[in-house]
C-alpha cells in the first residue's frame, strides 16, 4: 500500500489556494507564504470544514507547531507540523510561535496546568502525554512552563527531558484503557485507534503518520506469514483500523465496539467483525526508533 504525495489530508492544497512551497507541483489560482503558529490550548481540534458542526479530522496538543495559509470568518486553515495533516481549527486556539526549542516532554497520561505552583489552586487548563514544553522555572515539587502570558506550572514529576523515551510503547498504549473512544482524537480525553498508536509511538520517540492507512503503508517492517507470524508488540490492520497485539492472541485498541480503548481476544475480534469483510490484511512490527 502506497499513500498519494499529494493526498488531502498531507498537501495544503485546495481549488483557490495552495501552499507556496507547492507552487512547482499543484496549479493553483493563488500561493500563500505560511504563518507559522502554535496550539495554546492543551487540546485544539482539527475541522474537516471551518464549521462547528463539521467532522473532527484530527487533534492538536499544546504547542505543537501548525502553519497557517488562510483565516477567514474565526478559522485558520493550514497544516500540522507534527504530522502534517491538513485542516480548520478555531483561530483563538493559535498564537505566533517565537521557534525557542522546547525542553520536556508529559510524560504522564494528562497533567494539571495550576497557575501557581499549589496543587490547591483552580487548574487553567490539562496538557497530555507527548506534549512538549519549554521549562522556565521551578519551585519546589512543580516546574513552570510557557503556558499563557504569565506561564504555568506542572507537577515536575510529570515532566521528562525530550530524549527520555519509554520504549516500551506497549505500556503507553496501556495508560489509555478505559479512555473514550474518540474520532480523530489524540488524547485520554478521547482517541481513536491511530491516535493510540501515534502518541504510544512517539513516546518511544518514533515517528508515525496519522491515520491508520498510512500507519500501514510506512510503519515498522511488513511481517509475512500472516497470524502464526505474528508477535507481541506488531500492528495488526484491517480496512481503517489498526490494533495493538499486546499478548498472543489479544489485541489492544481504540474501538467503537466498546467506544473505548480496551483488551480484546483475537478471535472475539475475529468472530464479531466476519460479515463486514474486514479481515487482518496487514501485519507490521517495529524494529527500531526513526
Amino acid at each position: 500500500m502506497k499513500i498519494d504525495p499529494f493526498d488531502h489530508r498531507l498537501t495544503p492544497a485546495r481549488a483557490d489556494i495552495a501552499a507556496d512551497f507547492l507552487e512547482a507541483e499543484i496549479e493553483a489560482p493563488k500561493y500563500v507564504k505560511g504563518e507559522h503558529c502554535r496550539v495554546l490550548r492543551g487540546t485544539l481540534s482539527v475541522r474537516e470544514k471551518p464549521e462547528a458542526s463539521a467532522r473532527q479530522s484530527t487533534e492538536l496538543l499544546f504547542n505543537e507547531r501548525f502553519i497557517v495559509y488562510e483565516r477567514k470568518d474565526g478559522w485558520a486553515w493550514g497544516q500540522n507540523q507534527t504530522d502534517g495533516y491538513v485542516g480548520y481549527v478555531r483561530e483563538e486556539g493559535l498564537g505566533p510561535d517565537n521557534d525557542a526549542p522546547y525542553s520536556n516532554e508529559i510524560q504522564a497520561l494528562r497533567s494539571y496546568v495550576f497557575p501557581e505552583p499549589d496543587l490547591k489552586t483552580i487548574p487553567l487548563d490539562m496538557l497530555h502525554l507527548s506534549t512538549r514544553v519549554r521549562v522556565t522555572d521551578v519551585s519546589g515539587k512543580y516546574s513552570r512552563v510557557d503556558y499563557g502570558p504569565g506561564g504555568g506550572w506542572i507537577y515536575s514529576m510529570h515532566l521528562c527531558a525530550l530524549n527520555e523515551v519509554e520504549p516500551d510503547y506497549l505500556s503507553t498504549a496501556e495508560l489509555f484503557m478505559g479512555a473514550p473512544y474518540g474520532w480523530g482524537g489524540r488524547s485520554s480525553f478521547g482517541i481513536d485507534c491511530s491516535g493510540l498508536v501515534q502518541i504510544a509511538l512517539a513516546r518511544a520517540g518514533i515517528t508515525a503518520p496519522r491515520d491508520s492507512d498510512m500507519q500501514e503503508a510506512a510503519v515498522g517492517e511488513i511481517v509475512e506469514g500472516g497470524l502464526d507470524a505474528a508477535q507481541p508488540g506488531d500492528l495488526l490492520f484491517t480496512a481503517g483500523h489498526v490494533m495493538f497485539l499486546a499478548e498472543p492472541g489479544i489485541l489492544l485498541h481504540a474501538n467503537g465496539h466498546h467506544m473505548a480503548v480496551a483488551y480484546e481476544v483475537l478471535t472475539d475480534f475475529m468472530d464479531r467483525t466476519k460479515d463486514m469483510d474486514i479481515p487482518i490484511r496487514t501485519i507490521r512490527r517495529i524494529l527500531s526508533r526513526n
